[in-house]
């Protein structure tokens, strides 16, 4: 049986290497493991925004990477409404099919990995 594995997304999208490796932690793990969950929560709801000017801050632009995720059949990626809405996006803003959820079916949602890796 395969483990229920969750990757969560809390940090933005530049001025760390977390969002980056969390993608690349994600597409690599495709591979291996259909039970693979993306969690998009806190600040790490920006890494869903379009149009990132990431060569402004010399940064090299991941976003496009975000659209390998369906090629790679992970789809159980979920976003946190409260997050979104705190900051003023919408569902329409995000570059990648998600499923939102309330904090409470996160929260369920998570204590349903068998492990969880944060980033």
């Amino acid at each position: 049986m395969e483990k229920k594995i969750g990757i969560v997304n809390r940090c933005a999208p530049h001025g760390s290497t977390h969002a980056r490796e969390a993608l690349d932690l994600s597409l690599a793990l495709s591979a291996f493991n259909e039970s693979l969950s993306l969690f998009f929560m806190g600040d790490g709801v920006y890494q869903l925004l379009a149009k990132h000017q990431a060569d402004l801050i010399l940064q090299k632009d991941f976003q496009p990477m975000l659209q390998m995720l369906e090629l790679y059949d992970v789809e159980q990626i979920y976003v946190c409404q409260y997050s979104l809405s705190v900051r003023n996006i919408s569902v329409e803003q995000l570059v990648i099919k998600t499923t939102l959820l309330s904090t409470d079916e996160i929260n369920l949602h998570l204590a349903k990995q068998d492990q969880l890796m944060s980033f």
